[in-house]
């Protein structure tokens, strides 16, 4: 089989995985784009990209440009003369980046596209309690997760499985899906599709802060899948009020029931034995937790840090 010559971008864990298959492939990376180094934590440590370490740790030439169409990055790229670009877990491109390569630019995204587009596919195909999803690669064209479809594969969402669970079982599929479409593109083998018109897709828009915070007056269901789909990061929240202070309070995982209460939707009931939300048709039981300034704890350590259950409220 001929060995394409790639160039990979990415940044995250999810992408390294992606860069490390190529790697140990047929195909050769004769580079590696990835986000500048950051400072970060309260020693400002320079923190490297997992795309990067990869990268430097087997020899493979890195860029890191502030921006995409800087001229001298681009001519550099260029003189790699790479078959191919693979994007994985990167960021917006412009068209001068992506038609450079003779055989085009794809990328590798989470989710049965045309559905879950955007940022957050993980997340949402959780939060929506989605049966099956899965990883599409895709030639990348001007609009965003909108190109001609290459290969798509399927995977199940296992009952009660969060964010990150699905996460690494993806990580773990796309990259092997990558690697079959350089195989296919290398043998001329795969013929390209246009995505389905969906009418009404369903969207994974960027999560901001806010769109973290649990709604209880929606039904049970509704409350744990979204805890399950923000679960570990970036982490369902609601807010307490302990005394006369208010603190957030970061919920991880629980689980739930039915039934007709007649309480105040979005009131707790708390004691040494006992924590639980009332929702629109039952009652919601957090099992792992985080209250604001202390660390992440199950139920039974988090309830013997207080006295005073009287004083503990939602705000």
């Amino acid at each position: 089989m001929k060995s394409l010559k790639v160039v990979f971008l990415g940044t995250p864990e999810f992408a390294k995985t992606s860069l490390e298959a190529i790697h140990q492939s047929n195909h050769e990376v004769v580079g590696v784009v990835t986000v500048a180094d950051k400072a970060s934590g309260r020693g400002q440590k320079i923190n490297q990209s997992p795309v990067k370490v990869f990268a430097v740790e087997n020899n493979i030439p890195v860029f890191q440009p502030e921006k995409l169409r800087n001229p001298e990055f681009l001519e550099e790229l260029r003189k790699l003369e790479a078959d191919v670009f693979v994007v994985v877990a990167f960021r917006m491109m412009p068209k001068v980046l992506f038609e450079m390569p003779k055989m085009g630019t794809f990328n590798l995204h989470a989710s049965l596209l045309p559905d879950y587009r955007g940022a957050a596919p993980i997340n949402y195909a959780v939060i929506n309690g989605e049966e099956k999803t899965g990883a599409t690669t895709f030639f990348i064209n001007e609009k965003i997760d909108e190109g001609n479809i290459l290969l798509q594969e399927e995977l199940p969402v296992l009952p009660d499985e969060n964010a990150g669970s699905l996460h690494d079982r993806l990580m773990e599929m796309g990259a092997k899906l990558v690697v079959k479409t350089l195989d296919g593109l290398a043998e001329n083998s795969i013929v390209e599709k246009p995505q389905p018109h969906v009418e009404h897709p369903k969207n994974a828009f960027k999560i901001f802060k806010e769109d973290t915070r649990i709604d209880w007056t929606k039904n049970s269901k509704e409350v744990h899948q979204f805890i399950l789909g923000m679960s570990p990061y970036p982490a369902a929240f609601t807010t307490l009020k302990i005394g006369e202070e208010e603190k957030g309070l970061k919920i991880f995982g629980g689980k739930f029931e039915i039934e007709n209460h007649g309480k105040p939707v979005g009131s707790l009931e708390i004691s040494k034995n006992d924590f639980k939300i009332y929702t629109l048709n039952g009652v919601y039981f957090p099992l792992e937790l985080q209250l604001e300034g202390k660390k992440r704890m199950n139920i039974k350590d988090f309830l013997n840090g207080f006295r005073n259950f009287e004083e503990i409220k939602m705000a």
